[in-house]
């Protein structure tokens, strides 16, 4: 697949220590923890692995290195790798403290997602936690042909991707409108990307729905299974408010355009 010159990689140098500090997911509780405690969706992402005793796992984006350290303390071999140099500073840093204590093993190196640096048939496990959205659609091809490459036979291929780009095209206006009406508007920008994290707008190029990051897994050779998630719903609001929370997360098809997150588990087709 040829690359575009208005879609080359995001410079590496997008991504530093303040961006990891307190724009990339989990930051408080990195902050609060130095990577004891995960945040609610990470912990979510990394309980679908099911790391166990003797298991090779590698981090695709491993940012700073937290799911490295929970991996190794569940007796697994860990490896990150990410584009970042900041992110491999950050990565050495976390799984230091826990070589020697740790029964697992820790390594981590800077490397592209598109040339993972392993053997065939190297990993019981592959994660991508919030890596999907930065990279363009045909760097996430190469690099999901990188993970079938390097995944055992019976290995599984876990991601996190967030947010669902069906929130923010079509959902997210509408709560715009509502919440404008309630006299809230000024906390509701009008780009979505801007509503959370603001650096978001400049290095989210690849937002998934459902149906591309299943169809994105299938061109890569990939059997799935893909479903959406939200962080917990406030439903205490007034009796309208908790109404139009109960219609939109969890009814079908209104939740596949109002859940925020993306989930996968993937298999070797």
């Amino acid at each position: 697949m040829n690359q575009r010159p208005d879609k080359q990689p995001l410079p590496s140098t997008l991504y530093t220590e303040e961006y990891f500090l307190t724009a990339c997911e989990g930051y408080d509780e990195f902050a609060a923890s130095e990577g004891v405690h995960l945040s609610r969706r990470l912990s979510a992402a990394f309980a679908l692995a099911e790391v166990t005793p003797g298991m090779k796992v590698l981090d695709v984006g491993c940012g700073r290195g937290e799911i490295l350290r929970h991996c190794a303390q569940l007796g697994a071999d860990a490896f990150g790798i990410d584009y970042a140099a900041v992110a491999v500073r950050m990565s050495q840093n976390v799984i230091q403290g826990i070589n020697g204590v740790a029964p697992g093993l820790t390594a981590v190196m800077q490397a592209d997602a598109k040339k993972l640096p392993f053997a065939t048939a190297s990993f019981d496990r592959v994660l991508m936690f919030d890596v999907v959205e930065h990279l363009h659609p045909w760097e996430l091809h190469e690099a999901m042909l990188e993970v079938h490459r390097v995944l055992k036979p019976d290995g599984r291929f876990i991601i996190h991707t967030a947010p669902n780009v069906w929130y923010d095209r079509y959902a997210y206006p509408m709560v715009r409108a509502v919440r404008t009406l309630m006299g809230q508007g000024s906390q509701y920008p009008k780009e979505p990307r801007q509503f959370l994290v603001a650096v978001n707008e400049h290095v989210h190029v690849n937002e998934q729905s459902i149906w591309s990051m299943w169809r994105s897994l299938s061109k890569a050779g990939f059997a799935s299974k893909v479903w959406l998630d939200s962080p917990p719903q406030n439903r205490s609001e007034n009796r309208l408010m908790a109404a139009l929370r109960v219609i939109a997360f969890d009814l079908p098809p209104f939740r596949w355009f109002f859940e925020r997150e993306v989930f996968a588990v993937a298999r070797k087709a």
